[in-house]
């Protein structure tokens, strides 16, 4: 780039009939006069008069190289403007919501994305060219300068040409990256058009060489606009008939009012009470939730020594890493490579680690606090609370204790009520009190079963507590006693029809109950059916007996499940009961008929209930990790720091710029480090991003940018000065170059790793917008204001901006253009494809960057006319 841009320097001069105006011709003497002034905050370097060549050309390379190594420094310490930007863009809060029919609760994202891309992200990423062209305003004692609006205008020629280039073209071939939220690139690609457009208007067409105070308002106002009518289409707001605020579910299953392509909405109801409820199910986070299961079985195939928790926390490591990230992210992890700094692998292991940790304590802290509560001070109750006893068992003990302070005596009544069972007939009314004495935990009493040859159902009754001094009665106050009529064999059934049990129970057993009557050895046979859930696949298939002995009231099947490890799982098999068989009852073919005929009514039956349908679920325990973690998820919030000792550690410490995290660095990362150790250090001293919610760390972030942007545009006009290059050409070619290097970096990695070409792409038409309404459009208000206020006017050169706009809008439109065609089924998206087209459309808007370059530069030293 050097040599081409000697070239042009070289035909200019020759062009020209008179000498450039801030050098001498180096030609006619070795002596030559430097028209530089000095900076804001970096005076000229002196002598300026009767300077050798040779020492214009060291210090041109000084200069360079300062403004190369300030480069670096602005990059650092935009990534921690970045960094707090992050924290606060990723605030969330919970949300309850209405999700088929049950309510939960569910994190929802404070910052609409679409609002948080085009104010603090694309802030973030174009600080320094913002703060440049509001700097050298003031510095020019807010006369109009030249550095500011050109990088702003190289900048955006750079971002949109050359970065979309390099993430064409390293695409692996075959595969295609697309736009996913297309209405919002086409609205912010529309506005970073006009703003260049609306640039030359007013340079050259509404009020030519001069900027009103309303030119620079309004242009400060297109800001807003952008915002609002992305928000606009990032909502659909203009296509609902009733416009609702909504959300939808991104890949973490965090809520967020973001650029949604529809699939999931999630809308407030109309009452406003915060419940939200959703018409569809949310493939993004279904995705999401299906990798994490995928990535969780096959790291168990391959670690089966592993422990649980030690896969579960390798899982996330890896879906952190292969999940979705924001811009902020990749804009920090690529000045850490650059700078050696390592990659994120270390820091997201260890995130990892502590997520797993926090969530596992978060579930076992809601599990204990749903378990019963025992009431303060001293207390009575039953214990056991469910008696069940044979009908010829004479009598029975029943249990009562007592809780809590056992100083002094308590007393408490008891009395037996009616159930099915009466009173005199099946047992005898027990009445009494119990008196606990100091320090005695437990008291008993008797209670008598009547026993009749009559064959009945099984009945109960009822004992309840009552009146008690010294205590009070906690739960349960009341036992219930059920009678098992002893002569009969029994109905056998199972105790309900429908049975839910989680994948991960292993081994359950199914509860098959004996009633009205237990008399006699009964063998029962059982097999198991398939439904949607297939034998050998989701449980064991089984078949066989269960035996009953005399007296025995209740027995298990026992079925093993097979744990899949799936997040929504619901599947049926079914178990069924044959017909009971008495055994041992051979002798009855020889009893007398009518003995005979009393006999077979007390054979056993089959109940009611022999078919049971169990209903396999996902384990909760497993869905409620998966959920949290998938929520965690979120490797951006990984830039953030909690503590200077965090800072401090980072900044002194060389890693690996490999993507294995234990590789140790190499000798070009410790080149790297020791480099960048200067601006590490410095800036290690900015608040840790925990402070205030991130806002301490962004405004003392954006104070620093502000000071070393001061600096590199002192330094680049001496720089311009001192090798008789112009402000303009200095600005397209350096410093938008070094203020954009970051950025490339940053969308190279990201237009690979994600699977939309959103992070690489889509933000780079909005930041060139902003760019524009935010850099001149403060700066030029701030100094029209100045200038109205003493009754001058503010004077703008269109000369060389106004063509170098031009330029920009042809060729920005024409790329645009491009863009939506790729879109077509032929290719498919924006970035990769078949080799062939990447490799020419890389080369294309490649080469429109240099005609801008050189079209540019060619005016500006009036090889060619502009305006």
């Amino acid at each position: 780039m050097r040599p081409a841009l000697a070239a042009i320097a070289a035909c200019c001069v020759a062009a020209r009939a008179e000498p450039p105006s801030r050098l001498a011709p180096l030609n006619t003497t070795p002596q030559h006069v430097l028209q530089c002034s000095d900076g804001l905050v970096l005076p000229a370097w002196r002598p300026l008069e009767d300077v050798p060549t040779y020492q214009i050309a060291i210090r041109g390379f000084v200069y360079f190289l300062a403004l190369m190594y300030l480069f670096i420094g602005v990059s650092i310490v935009s990534d921690r403007f970045m960094a707090a930007i992050e924290v606060i863009t990723s605030r969330e809060k919970e949300v309850r919501v209405r999700r088929n029919g049950s309510e939960q609760i569910i994190v929802v994202r404070v910052w609409n994305e679409t609002v948080a891309n085009l104010t603090l992200m694309a802030l973030g990423s174009s600080a320094p060219e913002i703060l440049l062209s509001v700097i050298e305003i003031a510095g020019k004692n807010f006369e109009a300068g030249d550095l500011g609006p050109g990088t702003i205008v190289g900048s955006a020629a750079y971002n949109l040409f050359v970065i979309i280039a390099i993430c064409v073209v390293v695409i692996p071939d075959g595969e295609v990256r697309k736009i996913k939220h297309l209405r919002v690139f086409l609205v912010t690609a529309t506005w970073s058009i006009f703003a260049y457009v609306w640039l030359y208007m007013i340079l050259a067409v509404i009020s030519p060489s001069e900027v009103e105070v309303w030119e620079g308002a309004v242009t400060f106002l297109f800001f807003p606009a952008t915002v609002m009518t992305a928000y606009i289409a990032d909502r659909r707001l203009l296509v609902y008939k009733y416009l609702k605020k909504g959300y939808r579910v991104n890949e973490r299953g965090v809520i967020v009012e973001a650029e949604g392509d529809g699939s999931v909405e999630m809308a407030l109801k109309p009452g406003g009470d915060d419940f939200l409820s959703d018409d569809d199910e949310g493939r993004e986070l279904e995705k999401s939730r299906k990798e994490y299961v995928s990535v969780l079985r096959e790291l168990r195939r391959q670690h089966p020594d592993e422990d649980l928790e030690t896969v579960e926390r390798m899982a996330l490591e890896t879906l952190m890493a292969s999940g979705p990230k924001s811009r902020a992210f990749y804009r920090v992890a690529a000045t850490r490579k650059m700078t050696g700094g390592g990659d994120f692998s270390r820091k997201i292991s260890e995130r990892a680690q502590s997520d797993l940790s926090e969530v596992k304590a978060e579930l076992q802290r809601r599990d204990s606090g749903s378990a019963s509560i025992e009431p303060r001070g001293p207390n009575v109750r039953f214990d056991p609370d469910h008696y069940t006893v044979m009908e010829n068992c004479g009598s029975f003990e029943v249990r009562v204790v007592r809780a809590g302070d056992l100083n002094g005596d308590v007393t408490v009544q008891y009395t037996t009520e009616d159930g099915t069972a009466e009173a005199g007939s099946d047992y005898v009314t027990a009445q009494g009190l119990l008196h606990f004495k100091h320090g005695e935990t437990e008291k008993t009493f008797r209670v008598q079963v009547i026993d009749d040859d009559v064959f009945e159902e099984d009945e109960h009754f009822y004992v309840r507590l009552s009146s008690p001094k010294g205590a009070s009665l906690a739960s349960p106050s009341t036992a219930t006693v059920v009678i098992l009529d002893d002569d009969h064999s029994g109905v056998f059934s199972f105790p309900q029809r429908d049975f839910e049990l989680t994948e991960s129970v292993g081994t359950y057993d199914l509860k098959v109950v004996r009633t009205a009557g237990a008399r006699g050895k009964v063998r029962i046979p059982y097999w198991t059916e398939d439904g949607t859930a297939k034998g050998g696949a989701q449980y064991e298939i089984a078949q066989g007996h269960i035996f009953f002995e005399n007296n025995e009231t209740e027995k298990y099947i026992p079925l093993h499940i097979i744990e899949e490890d799936s997040y929504e799982k619901d599947v049926l098999f079914y178990v069924n009961l044959g017909n009971p068989e008495l055994l041992g009852a051979n002798h009855l073919a020889t009893l007398p008929e009518e003995e005979a005929v009393v006999a077979m009514m007390g054979l056993p039956k089959a109940g009611e209930i022999t078919r049971a349908q169990l209903r396999i679920k996902e384990s909760k325990e497993f869905k409620n990790t998966v959920d949290k973690l998938v929520q965690r998820a979120n490797a951006s919030i990984i830039i953030g720091t909690s503590s200077w000792k965090e800072q401090f550690a980072e900044a002194l410490t060389a890693n690996s710029g490999s993507d294995d995290p234990d590789e140790p660095p190499s000798c070009f990362d410790y080149v790297l480090h020791v480099v960048t150790l200067f601006w590490k250090i410095i800036f290690a001293l900015i608040p840790p991003t925990d402070i205030g919610g991130g806002y301490v760390c962004f405004v003392v972030s954006i104070i620093c940018i502000g000071l070393v942007t001061a600096v590199i545009g002192d330094v680049a006009s001496h720089f311009g000065c001192t090798l008789g290059i112009k402000d303009s050409v200095t600005a397209i070619v350096f410093v938008a170059l070094g203020t954009s290097i970051p950025d490339t970096f940053a969308s190279k990695v990201a237009a690979i790793q994600d699977k939309h070409a959103d992070a690489s792409v889509g933000n780079v038409t909005g930041s060139n917008a902003v760019n524009v309404f935010l850099g001149i459009g403060v700066a030029w208000t701030v100094a029209a204001i100045f200038h109205w206020s003493k009754n001058e006017k503010f004077h703008v050169d269109p000369g060389n901006l106004a063509f170098s706009v031009t330029m920009f809008c042809s060729e920005a439109a024409l790329a645009v253009l491009v863009l939506v065609l790729r879109r077509r089924r032929s290719i498919g998206g924006e970035l990769g494809g078949p080799r062939g087209i990447k490799i020419v459309t890389s080369m294309f808007f490649f080469s429109l960057w240099l005609i801008y370059l050189i079209m540019s530069g060619l005016e500006a030293y009036d090889v060619i006319e502009g305006f």
